[in-house]
């Protein structure tokens, strides 16, 4: 059984849930004073929750090579070239210098299937909101901040650029299609997902960061080939866009539920029907956390129930990496 929502208009559904249904580009754009305290540094530690103890590192900037010069006492005995010291008669070191800044892509989805939210806001908003904190937070790093945004109408690609200008551009596309979702779109796009994720294969090829902000919805065989593909010469970060009422039917009796397609009438307090439903959810997660594993990708939960800068910060903020620094006798980058 897919997850399927209470049939209401977009205003109903909000006003009943409690939830925020739309976000402004100005609320996006204040939230640059609130993008703080986490990083996508090279060498961050990044603890993927939804994987259990599972844990990988962004690789961060590429480097570019300078030059080959003679080693010296003190240097690094990982940089000597084997193959020049042998050819030369003595021992040599390739010098590297660490690009001024790498592009850095978010897949943002404002599909059909993120306009829905029972507490603090919608998927869609939750994503909105990380991708502000996140492009907020790479610009004032240096790198330069590009975007796929895609939702049941349009995909639109963003080249990345640096300082404000790029965040402003990233931003207001997202705030476009985030105000889009109140006009109904019918059936949503299948395959925007993989769409997204081939978009992003040409824009960047190699040395960048690729954050995928969805709740996966529509991930099948292509979905996987797409990330590999992407992984192989990029670091790839997954934002995993929940709702607590995902994980498990509620208990609330009779009640209609609706997809975009179908519709139907059940008993929410049926116990075989609650069961096999948070079933389907666990053995789905289950999944999503195979890829990560096999793929080497983080893949960081974010609820809508709570404030996604909190989020972020306790995914991967400094207290997280000098925790995990901590532990293994090493100190935070």
């Amino acid at each position: 059984m897919a997850l399927m929502r209470e049939r209401a208009g977009p205003g109903e559904r909000n006003k009943a849930a409690g939830a925020r249904a739309f976000v402004t580009i100005d609320e996006l754009l204040r939230l640059k004073h609130r993008a703080r305290g986490f990083s996508f540094l090279p060498r961050q530690p990044v603890h993927s929750l939804l994987a259990g103890r599972h844990a990988s590192r962004l690789r961060g900037r590429g480097l570019n090579f300078e030059e080959l010069r003679h080693y010296f006492e003190g240097d690094d005995t990982r940089t000597i070239d084997w193959l020049a010291t042998a050819r030369l008669g003595s021992p040599h070191v390739r010098v590297y210098s660490e690009e001024r800044d790498r592009p850095v892509l978010l897949l943002v989805d404002q599909r059909s299937t993120m306009f829905f939210g029972s507490q603090r806001a919608m998927k869609s908003v939750v994503a909105a909101e990380v991708a502000a904190l996140a492009a907020w937070r790479v610009t004032s790093l240096g790198d330069r901040v590009g975007a796929v945004v895609f939702g049941d109408r349009d995909l639109v690609a963003i080249k990345p650029q640096a300082r404000d200008q790029g965040v402003v551009r990233v931003l207001s596309e997202v705030a476009r299609q985030n105000a889009a979702l109140a006009k109904p779109a019918g059936a949503g796009a299948a395959d925007r997902l993989n769409e997204a994720l081939a978009a992003a294969a040409r824009m960047v090829a190699h040395d960048g960061l690729i954050c995928l902000i969805s709740d996966v919805d529509g991930e099948n065989d292509e979905t996987a080939r797409l990330v590999t593909r992407l992984s192989a010469h990029n670091d790839v970060l997954a934002i995993f866009v929940h709702d607590p009422l995902e994980q498990e039917l509620p208990d609330i009796g009779q009640a209609t539920f609706s997809s975009e397609s179908a519709q139907i009438e059940i008993d929410a307090s049926a116990p075989a029907l609650r069961k096999g439903f948070a079933g389907e959810r666990a053995e789905w997660r289950a999944r999503l956390a195979q890829l990560s594993r096999s793929r080497a990708i983080p893949v960081l939960p974010i609820s809508t129930a709570r404030g996604v800068a909190d989020q972020l910060r306790e995914l991967i903020g400094k207290r997280r990496a000098q925790q995990v620094a901590g532990a293994s006798g090493r100190s935070a980058p």
